[in-house]
């Protein structure tokens, strides 16, 4: 049996460390995640704590600064992103993935600067799915589909981020994503350091992500293969990773609140701005997916109204899509109403619907672009 076959098969020793997260707990969502009385229970529920948490997190303050980077735009299967509620002739519509950097002041003073949905395109293409589809599109045509904007390591130079001074890195869910170059390795690595350890592109930063999903990542199951890249994790340095248990307030206005259902340990950032506040995952891939019945794209207002649903889900995966739904109204219920269209919500996608002439019927009605705080 060959390496490959032997990972796809038997758990992995993935870091699981015992560290437990300096930040404090907010507990607002964990009854009602798991209310009894099945997930309708549970929806009612989620809409009252998601109402007292928005109070609540409106006090912490704000953030010192939020900025957006564009990293990469590619093709997203359009029954994934827009879960079979759009009309469209194409099989494809157009993502594009954006960095936030976000950075705040502790009560003592100390800078705190947090990296969200630094992915590193180049090596995340590898990923199972990603690998496949690639083999589908000649070399030649990858440009009239993949637009490449810029990479986290000039996003980072561009906004003046020192990498040493980047505390911490986090990603709504760990699809697709390998970090070895950012937090390094304690071996060499064949395919991109075959004689030594990867020196840390952020020598001082710690990856947040749930613990659940970190545990899940060592032996996964064959629907969640496909979006996993397991082995990357490792020989990653497990001082590196700070698990979390839940929701966590970070700083003044900034949050993690955990959001399952797209994967076992999804989380939610969640950001108290100059313009309110804000919800950024990739529970769905355009703000207009939370006012369906406000949406041009054709299809969507039609399907949600049918259905009787009020949010139409990216469900690539269908790991609990009862939990997704429910947690996409909680991002909902929390966030003020954008300043630039008061038809839509201030959701920002990590991976934002992006209009492209080679996917008709699928350019979305309002697109946020970017978020710009301090």
């Amino acid at each position: 049996m060959s390496i490959a076959d032997r990972l796809a098969t038997e758990p992995i020793a993935i870091p699981r460390p015992a560290a437990t997260a300096p930040f404090a707990r907010i507990d607002t969502f964990d009854k009602a995640l798991a209310a009894t009385g099945g997930f309708g229970a549970r929806l009612r529920a989620v809409r009252t704590a998601a109402l007292d948490f928005k109070r609540e997190f409106a006090a912490t303050g704000r953030p010192d600064s939020v900025r957006t980077h564009d990293l990469i735009s590619l093709p997203y299967p359009t029954r994934y992103g827009l879960f079979r509620a759009a009309i469209s002739p194409t099989p494809f519509l157009t993502i594009s993935n954006r960095m936030l950097i976000v950075r705040w002041t502790e009560t003592d003073g100390t800078r705190r600067t947090l990296l969200f949905e630094p992915s590193d395109h180049e090596l995340d293409s590898y990923t199972p799915y990603f690998a496949e589809l690639d083999k589908m599109v000649p070399g030649p045509l990858r440009g009239l589909f993949v637009t490449e904007h810029s990479d986290v390591l000039t996003a980072c130079r561009q906004a003046g981020v020192d990498p040493a001074e980047v505390d911490y890195l986090a990603f709504d869910h760990l699809h697709t994503q390998d970090v070895r170059r950012w937090l390094g390795t304690t071996r060499p690595q064949p395919d991109i350091s075959p004689d030594k350890p990867v020196a840390a592109a952020f020598p001082n930063a710690k990856l947040l992500a749930q613990r659940d999903e970190l545990e899940a990542m060592a032996d996964l199951h064959p629907f969640q293969r496909p979006w996993y890249q397991p082995g990357t994790f490792v020989d990653l340095p497990p001082e590196q990773i700070l698990p979390l248990d839940g929701s966590v307030l970070l700083g003044p206005g900034v949050a993690l609140i955990r959001t399952p259902g797209h994967a076992m340990g999804n989380q939610s950032l969640v950001l108290n701005t100059d313009t309110g506040i804000w919800a950024i995952s990739e529970n769905a891939i355009a703000t207009e997916c939370l006012t369906p019945e406000r949406s041009r794209i054709p299809g969507l207002a039609h399907t949600a109204k049918s259905w009787g649903h009020e949010v139409i889900l990216n469900a690539n995966t269908l790991e609990t899509t009862y939990e997704q739904y429910n947690s996409l109204v909680i991002e909902k219920t929390i966030v003020d109403v954008s300043q630039q269209d008061s038809r839509f919500l201030q959701f920002f996608p990590s991976s934002e619907l992006t209009g492209a002439l080679l996917n008709p019927g699928t350019s979305p009605t309002f697109t946020h672009r970017a978020i710009r705080h301090g």
